[in-house]
This record gives C-alpha cells, structure tokens and sequence, in this order.
C-alpha cells in the first residue's frame, strides 16, 4: 500500500495533469509553456471533475473521464509532446524540481515507510475532504438520501450541501479511486502534489526575474516550501495549497502575456481554465486574486491599444471567450452562485479562529520561521536567527523591487506588487482564520520577490564593473540565496520532525470493519475520531461527540472531542444502532444487554443488536447513580420490576488494576496538564504497581505516543511503541494492549523516552495519562440475570457495571 500511494499514485497524478494540461494547451492555441502544463492540467481536471460530479449519475464514471481527457491530450499533442522530450536535457532542472518538491512536502510520510498523513490531530477538516472526496465520486452532488440523524449525513450535507468548494476533493477522490486505493492514504500525497507542480510557476516566474535555471529552481524550491505553506501542507489545508498552485499559475500566465493576450479568442482558455480551478477549489473568494490578475492584464491591454500594439475588437472577444470558459468551466459554483456567496462570507466573517489561538504574526509570510508550530513564536537562539533572516529577507525584498525596475520587468514587478496589496487589502477586514490563509497563499509571492534581490546582485555582478567588486557582489548573492533557501528548508525540518503521523494500524482495523459490516449500519461509534467518517464509510457513522452528533445522542458526550458515556443513552434511542463501534478500553462501561460482541480487533471491538431484543425500560449505571447509592437504587428497581413484572440483567467487567501516573512526573522533570504527564525530555520513569493474581496480562496504556517509548517489566524488555495516536489530543486514548506474564504481587514497569532522532514524529506528541491492566483474553462484558426478589444484600453482593430491568421475555 505504501508503494502504491506515495510513489505509483503520483506517478498516475503526473500523467493525469500533463495529458490534461496539453489539452488545454492545445484548445488554446499551443502556447503554454512547459513549466505551467502539469498546473494547468491540474486545473483542467477540477473543471472536468465538477462537471462530473454536479450530475449525479455519472459521478461514478469520473475516474475514466479524466483519463479519457489526459488520453485524449496525449493523442492530440504528439508533436508538443515529441519536442518536449527532445529538449529534456534543457529542462532537466525543471523536472527534477517538482520531484524534489514532493519528496520535501511528504518527508514524514516518506521517511516512515508506511502510509499515514501528517495533518493528524493538527485540523480535522481534513476528515471532511476525505469524506466527500469519497462521497462525491460515488454519489454526485445528490444529497436528498442522507440521514441526517447521523454524523456522516450531517456532515455532508452542512459542508457539500451547501455548496462547500469541492473542486480539489472531486479530483483527489476520482485519481484515488481510479487506482483503487483508499483516499485517506493518498490525501497527504496530493498535497505534496499539488505543492510540487505550484514549483512549476514559481520556477517561470523567477527566470523572469532574470535567474539562472538552476538557481531559479531553488527559488522556486524555497517559494513554494516556505515556512507556513509547508505548515498548512503539513495540516492538509487543500483548498488553500490548489488555490496558491491555480494563483502562481495567473502570475506566469501574466508574465507570458505577450504569447495569448493580444491572439484568438481561443487563446484565453489557459487562462479561464486555470482561474476556474482556483474558484471550484476555493469558492468565489478566489475571485480576489482572478480579479486582481484580470484587472492588470486590463491594464496591459488597454496600454497596448493606446500604443497602436493592439485592437479593441480581438481584445473583446479574448474577453468574452475567457468570461465565458471560465463560466463554464466552474459551473457548479456558479449556478448555485448564492450558496456559494454564502459560504464565503460565513468563512470570512467567522470569529472562530480555527486552530490558531492567537493571530499569526506579519513576518510569518517572509518564509522563515525555526519553530516546531506555526502557531508559537520561536524562543532563545532560534528567535534570534529567526529575526535575522526576516531582516535579511526584507532587505532582499527592497533589491529585488528595485532590480526588476531597473530589468524593466514591470508585467512581473506589477503582479507581485499586486499580490502583496490585495494580502494588505485583505488583512483590513479578515478574521484571525482568513488571514492566516491570505499570509500562507501570498508567502510564495514574498519570496520570490526577495529571491529577484538575488537576481539584481547576481547581474549587477555580471555587469562592467571592477573585478573585485564584481567578485564582492556575486558572493553577496551567492550568501544571500543561502540564506533565503537555508532558512527555509532549516524551517521545513523542524516542522517535519514535530510532525505527528496518522496511526496506520487502527485505520486499516477501522476499514476492515466497514468491509465485514458494510451496509449493516447505522453505527454508533463512542471513539472520538472524525476520520472514522470516511474509513467507516458504508456503516452511516454517528459519533456522539464529533462536531455533527446525531440529534438523539447529544447529551452522551460532554461536547466536541468529550468522552462518550453510553450509560447517558436513552435505550430507546440507541435502539436506531444496529451496531455499536467500542474502543477496547477495560475501565469503560460495557454496552446495554440488547448488544452482543461480535468482533474484537487491537484496538476495538463491534457490538451487534441482537435480532428481537427488547428495549429496556430502565438502564441503571454505576457511573450516572454514583457508587454510594448505587446499592439503594438497584434495591428501589427491583421492587419495581416485581410489580410491573420484569426481569434483571446487570453487567460485570473485568476486574482492572489501575496504575496512577500524574503524580509520578515531578521525579523525571516531565510536566503535569489536565490530559496527563508531558514526556517533554528524554528520561525513565519507573511506576510500581501490583496485580492480586499470577496469569496473563494486557497492559493498556492511555496517551498520545508520537515518539518511540520503551516499555520494561522488572527489568524485562516489554515493547516499543510509537505512532500511537488516538483521534484528539485533549482526551487521550488506549494503544493496543500489550499482553503480560506476571506472577501475583508488586512489580515495576519502566516508561522511557529516548532521546532525540530525526525521525519522522520523533518531536511529536508524547502524553502519558493513565495505565491498566487487566486479565488477558477476559470478556469485555458478562451478563447475569438478577432476582428481583432477591435481598438488598443478595442484589448488592456482586460489582456491576450497570443493571437494567426488562420486559417479561
């Protein structure tokens, strides 16, 4: 799987985009250069994707319609793509470039070896683009069969239904599913995609700064992996990274004006294409940066005229050609064109900040910045170097601006300048989430303005002047693109190391649950984890604490990502569940008698409603009555049960031996939060414990274990764990239990962090909150039938977990 999703899926992504991108290049007249195809194809594909997709039934057919068109691109540009190859070896820099790219923007992924994504626990609206890049592929824009008593129903049509931009999740769904692959596996390998083709313009762009090839190559490299793209790579954010690769792509388009803007009619469909790609995949608040971008090739156009270059009437109909493939090619959004205004103003003027509790600072969009997080300012030295290179990036930006006055470079000098006024214009009146994403999308640009600083050292150099001062001024530029590229990959690394994976165990566990039970739901799942939505696809999951909780079960969590108490259900209203989805934690209370466990994996076991069982009348918990009155209550239910003539069935869990840790992390310098011990420095802390019987047994542990920790018993080496990593960092979940023999009595496990690597994660999440143990291979629940006849003394005699009084058999 691996194999097929970070290395084969971007293979098929590249053949997909190159035919698709010839094909537009030839419907427009055969003008595009190489550098742009794969990004233009790219947009291409959205268009065609929306189409697809906007009626629902041949949505299913979108797959092979993209390959049609790619096939179709390929058979009709033999020339292009025969001339293409034959000058490979002068475009070598070119190709190696996106490669290098998507090598940088998977690095996590990568450097693990297994197939994961890197936005976990960072933002989960990357669950909803999986979800509706498998829904819309298999169903259309056709909502009016959803439940909408569930999560997944709810979820779909709040975001979808709503006319939510989708042009990015119809081509990662359809590309996935042409390869057959699970698009939660190639979600972070299309943004590395997308990121590595955005390189493609960027490269253009800075050979119109008047770069060498090779050094307009590592412009590009550090434009488009500058320090907050690459973290909103890291999160998934991928509206916003095919927004910047559609965004780049109108500057290169701009910049090659004279090759299109003053041709045939035809002549615009790059153009329009490429602006419709950024509206179906942003919303029509991409129209900002189309309009700014049509606004200066106005102006060019209208200067053309007035100096006798052009004439009126071939500029209209380019117009009208353009305005019109740019309808047609984001029809969706624009039939539903008030929706669509909706969702952009809700985005714009929402006050929830997302992830990001406090504003990202200005300098952010400069490229560099040497912390783990986006989100925090660096500290101590990194701080130092950090305020160094943004003073350096700036002064490059003030040579560049005036390099490319003195190059005459005015079409590029005006959109970059225009880019960075619209960022500007924007922050006036944009919430804290839109101009985070505003600094992201408009990073690249600042870049490359810096990196033409480059540019005028390094051809000021070349110029008539003095041998030692020529030499002088070409090692400035030398120092100087070290220092832009330096800090930016130095930014990349520590981001990438603090990087937490996706656990690839339990999602491939959670799919082969959907394929045993497909069809079979819905499913109540109590495990907070929003991806289940996608990865549990055919069982219509209801998760009482994901953003969307199904209606009925609200109040059995305590809110979003809160822990999900089945014991505050209604029976009534978990007889709607077929299923219920637990995961394997020994201390939790078990479900109501109706359910029986039909499958137990690693991590969590499936309970199916018995065929026939009846809905209890009463469902009396421990964990709701509290322990000192439990007693008087099941008492008072009995009594109730004789007279309305019912029966008794309570519920007893394994006996679990529970391990305190919070108070233990003073002794190893390991900070206490609410959610448990922060394993922040490497160190090894011993936790005594005792079990009151010899046997096998499973040892849970409850955290968030990014990094390799070591486990050992008594001085024998027990496990390693690392990737594991439950659905939200504020309630930390179980790893899968780890069996153990042990002899009756005191024992010692040891919990060891190593010390640091470069690994992938190794700087990631490490909590430890609690530990268990309970006996191996013991049932997660055992039912028994209670006499309500029976004494107080008889009915309290036994622990149970809950008793729940139903009706005659």
């Amino acid at each position: 799987m691996f194999i097929r999703t970070a290395l084969v899926y971007p293979a098929v992504l590249t053949v997909l985009c190159l035919g698709a991108g010839v094909l537009v290049d030839r419907l427009s007249g055969s003008f595009v250069p190489a550098a742009l195809l794969p990004a233009v194809g790219l947009a291409g594909l959205i268009a065609v994707s929306q189409l697809c997709t906007y009626a629902s039934g041949i949505a299913p057919a979108t797959p092979w319609v993209l390959l049609a068109a790619a096939l179709a691109g390929f058979a009709l540009s033999r020339a292009r793509l025969v001339a293409l190859v034959r000058r490979a070896r002068e475009w070598w820099w070119l190709a190696a470039l996106p490669v290098l790219a998507y090598a940088l923007a998977l690095a996590p992924v990568l450097l693990a070896g297994r197939p994961s994504f890197s936005s976990y626990l960072a933002l989960a609206d990357s669950a909803v683009h999986m979800l509706g890049a498998d829904y819309l592929v298999r169903h259309g824009q056709d909502y009016a069969h959803l439940d909408l008593r569930n999560s997944s129903g709810l979820t779909i049509s709040d975001y979808y239904g709503s006319s939510y931009p989708s042009g990015a999740d119809t081509v990662l769904g359809a590309s996935a599913r042409l390869l057959r692959v699970p698009v939660i596996w190639t979600f972070q390998p299309f943004n590395a995609f997308v990121l590595a083709i955005a390189s493609g313009p960027a490269w253009l762009l800075a050979r119109r700064a008047r770069l060498s090839a090779a050094i307009a190559a590592l412009a590009a490299l550090a434009a488009t992996m500058s320090a907050l793209v690459y973290a909103y790579e890291l999160i998934g954010s991928i509206k916003e990274l095919t927004a910047l690769a559609m965004i780049l792509t109108l500057g290169a388009l701009t910049v090659v004006h004279r090759r299109w803007l003053f041709a045939a009619p035809n002549h615009a469909l790059a153009a329009a294409i490429v602006a419709a790609g950024g509206i179906s995949a942003l919303g029509v608040g991409f129209s900002a940066w189309a309009g700014v971008t049509a606004g200066l090739l106005l102006l060019i156009a209208l200067g053309a005229v007035r100096a006798g270059r052009a004439r009126v009437m071939p500029l209209l109909l380019l117009c009208a050609s353009g305005a019109l493939a740019t309808f047609v090619a984001a029809l969706p959004t624009f039939l539903d064109l008030g929706g669509s205004l909706k969702v952009a103003t809700t985005i714009a003027s929402t006050s929830n900040p997302g992830n990001l509790h406090t504003p990202l600072r200005w300098d952010q969009v400069l490229g560099v910045w040497l912390h783990p997080s986006y989100k925090e300012l660096p500290s101590g030295v990194a701080r130092t170097v950090t305020d160094v290179l943004v003073a350096v990036t700036i002064a490059a930006s003030a040579l560049g601006i005036f390099g490319m006055l003195r190059a005459r470079a005015y079409a590029l000098l005006a959109w970059l300048l225009a880019m960075v006024a619209l960022l500007a214009v924007v922050s006036l009146y944009a919430t804290t989430w839109v101009d985070a994403k505003g600094l992201m999308i408009t990073s690249p640009v600042v870049v490359l303005i810096a990196w033409s600083g480059v540019a005028a050292l390094g051809t000021r150099a070349g110029s008539r002047v003095g041998g030692r001062a020529s030499l002088l001024l070409g090692g400035c530029a030398g120092a100087l693109g070290l220092a832009l590229a330096g800090g930016a990959l130095a930014s990349d690394a520590s981001q990438y190391h603090a990087a937490n994976l996706a656990p690839t165990a339990r999602y491939e566990e959670l799919a082969s649950l959907d394929r045993q039970f497909a069809r079979q739901g819905p499913v109540l799942f109590t495990d907070f984890d929003e991806y289940a939505l996608d990865v549990l696809r055919d069982l219509d999951v209801g998760g009482p604490d994901f953003t969307y909780p199904p209606p009925a079960l609200a109040a059995v969590a305590g809110g979003h990502g809160a822990r999900v108490e089945l014991d505050r259900a209604p029976p009534s209203a978990l007889a709607a569940y077929p299923l219920i989805i637990t995961r394997r934690d020994p201390a939790a209370a078990p479900p109501p008698a109706a359910y029986a466990e039909v499958r137990e994996g690693a991590y969590y076991v499936v309970w199916k409603r018995t065929k026939g069982a009846p809905v209890a009348s009463v469902h009396l918990a421990r964990t709701v009555a509290g322990a000192g009155n439990f007693c008087a209550r099941v008492t008072a239910l009995a009594a109730a049960a004789r007279t309305r003539g019912e029966r008794l069935v309570a519920a007893t869990a394994p006996a679990v031996v529970s391990v305190a840790v919070r108070d233990l992390g003073r002794r190893v310098r390991w900070g206490r939060t609410p959610y448990g011990l922060v394993m922040s420095r490497p160190a090894s802390l011993p936790v005594r414990f005792s079990v009151p019987s010899s046997g096998v047994w499973d040892v849970y542990l409850a955290g968030e274990f990014s990094p390799p920790i070591d486990l050992s018993v008594d001085g024998r080496a027990l496990a390693t764990i690392e990737g594991q990593l439950g659905g939200n960092s504020l309630v930390p979940d179980f790893t899968a239990p780890l069996p153990l023999t042990l002899g009756a009595g005191r024992h010692v496990l040891l919990v060891s962090r190593r010390r640091g690597s470069l690994a992938p994660g190794d700087g990631g999440a490490a909590v430890l909150d609690r530990i268990y143990l309970a006996p191996a291979g013991a049932p997660a629940r055992t039912l028994v039938t209670l006499d309500p006849r029976a004494s107080a003394a008889q009915l309290c005699s036994r622990s149970y977990a809950w008793v729940e009084s139903l009706p005659p058999a």
